[in-house]
């Protein structure tokens, strides 16, 4: 009996510690996930994965075919650095990279053919200055004039005046074939991959399209018809209105127990009745409901239970709820043609709306932007401090449409990217949006420039991208009357520290005349 005791102990233990693992395991899947959605760190990662790779291949074929010379192996691994290290930038031409080495290969063997004709030949012994300095002017000239100028060029052009020992034709044909097959390996990786990062890496391109609104507040209505806007832009999109009520409405609606009610809109065939006719039908157990909003009596119901047992004003606000569901359902359908649920649930408002996205299958909370004596209100904070991704949408105006967006972002990373991809899911084809971030001096605009064009160069539609030397908050109140719709992110990567000597930005605008959307991804 002890033995079995014990048995049963170390099986629940070793369960434990399994499922601890898989817990750590996926957190720390998510984590590099989102590290390597930093265009910097993925570009990085290709280089000191691929490009060893593609070296010890040209390597392996230099051992067994005699035509490939060694002596090309320092401008073919600096040359392939260049083309990984920057794929958008101006020596990431392929066929420029093949031209300039091989063009740097020919110019040093002419110098070097050139000298020998006039000083005779050293034996490899002696090199002569005149040599190498023809080598590179005629290289520099020709590549000039041919627009096929790259450092690794001169490279190839100064070894080849040392390949007195080395055929020159198999030294020319060894930097085009070598070259050739690193242009190859470049272009796949670049066309198959790094182009299409986003749909690789970016979770929210492929994601966030099953979006759930809690319907709290009075503009809760904008604000759905915002997640609507977001949810349309993909195919599968789906918005649910959710709206959290009391255990004793719950309990009025259903004597077993607070369970959730849920009812389609758009996706329905037409003959289905709506969902306050199934309400009544739960509320009256068949029965009608009068003008007031009561259930009339009734026989034996479903739960089994008579209608006299509702409590008319649980019975009425029930009602009254599914028919704002229910109304604003059908505007969003009919406005933007998402389909669209209405549920209605019990308990704690953060716990039951988290629990409710996880059962409705969303990925995307948005909610509305609410404040509690001047700071944030302990229900949005929860939400923007859950595993679900999410957006506080602060309305200031009824817009139906949000056709110019600012974007304010302080660093590269899965936020920036999602924040992004929500805005160029707003503006669509006709729309703009504005990347933008905030410095404090010159020396850092060329680095801030080179961070937004590696955030943009995935987006579609009309992105722009601008670098403002001023204060954020300045920057802000000065511009956002200009655009529809302000995003930012939460700082829900800050520790709690942080955040109370300098509260995030959004907690700082109060009077800023546009639209609010605060961003946050969720923690695994």
């Amino acid at each position: 009996m002890l033995g079995e005791r014990l048995f049963d102990a170390a099986v629940e233990r070793l369960a434990a510690v399994r499922s601890r693992l898989r817990r750590l395991e996926r957190r720390e899947l998510s984590e590099f996930r989102r590290w390597i959605q930093n265009t910097d760190n993925l570009l990085h990662l290709s280089i000191v994965l691929l490009v060893p790779i593609v070296i010890g291949f040209v390597t392996y074929l230099s051992n067994r075919v005699q035509t490939l010379s060694f002596l090309l192996f320092p401008p073919l691994a600096s040359g392939t650095y260049l083309l990984f290290s920057d794929p958008d930038g101006r020596h990431a031409d392929p066929a420029r990279f093949v031209a300039s080495l091989s063009v740097g290969a020919f110019c040093g063997l002419a110098a070097d053919a050139t000298t020998v004709w006039i000083y005779g030949d050293t034996g490899g012994l002696l090199l002569h200055p005149e040599s190498a300095a023809l080598a590179i002017f005629l290289t520099g000239l020709v590549t000039w004039a041919g627009h096929v100028e790259a450092p690794s060029a001169f490279s190839t052009a100064l070894l080849a005046t040392v390949t007195s020992d080395v055929d020159p034709a198999s030294y020319l044909v060894s930097v085009f074939v070598a070259s050739l097959l690193v242009a190859g390996a470049f272009v796949v990786w670049r066309d198959a991959f790094y182009e299409k990062r986003a749909e690789f890496l970016y979770e929210t391109v492929r994601g966030d399209d099953h979006v759930l609104v809690p319907m709290r507040g009075e503009t809760a209505e904008r604000t759905a018809l915002f997640g609507a806007r977001l949810a349309a832009a993909h195919e599968a999109g789906k918005v649910v209105l959710l709206d959290v009520v009391s255990e004793e409405v719950a309990q009025a609606f259903d004597s077993d127990g607070p369970s959730p009610f849920r009812e389609s809109i758009g996706e329905a065939d037409d003959g289905a009745p709506d969902a306050v006719e199934a309400v009544d039908r739960r509320l009256g157990a068949g029965g009608d409901v009068d003008a007031r909003g009561e259930a009339a009596p009734a026989g034996d119901g479903a739960a089994g239970r008579d209608a006299d047992d509702v409590a008319p004003s649980n019975a009425r606000q029930m009602r009254e709820t599914v028919q704002r569901l229910e109304r604003t359902a059908a505007n969003i359908h009919t406005r933007v043609g998402v389909p669209c649920e209405i549920v209605v649930v019990a308990g704690d408002p953060v716990s039951a709306t988290l629990e409710a996205a996880h059962n409705a299958n969303c990925d995307l909370v948005v909610t509305p932007y609410e404040e509690d004596r001047g700071t944030l209100s302990p229900y949005v904070r929860g939400i923007l401090s859950s595993d679900i991704d999410s957006v506080a949408f602060r309305s200031v105006r009824d817009r139906r449409r949000w056709q110019r967006v600012l974007v304010l972002v302080s660093r590269p990373g899965d936020v920036a990217h999602g924040m992004i991809d929500f805005a160029t899911r707003l503006t669509g084809d006709n729309g703009t949006v504005s990347v933008t971030t905030c410095i404090g001096s010159e020396v850092e605009r060329r680095r801030a420039e080179t961070r937004l064009e590696h955030l943009v160069e995935t987006a579609s539609g009309h992105v722009e991208t601008r670098v403002a030397r001023a204060p954020l908050e300045e920057f802000i109140i000065e511009n956002a009357g200009h655009y529809d719709l302000l995003v930012l992110g939460s700082s829900g990567d800050r520790s709690p520290a942080s955040r109370f000597v300098s509260p995030p930005t959004f907690e700082r605008l109060h009077d800023v005349d546009c639209d609010v959307a605060v961003f946050d991804r969720g923690r695994p």
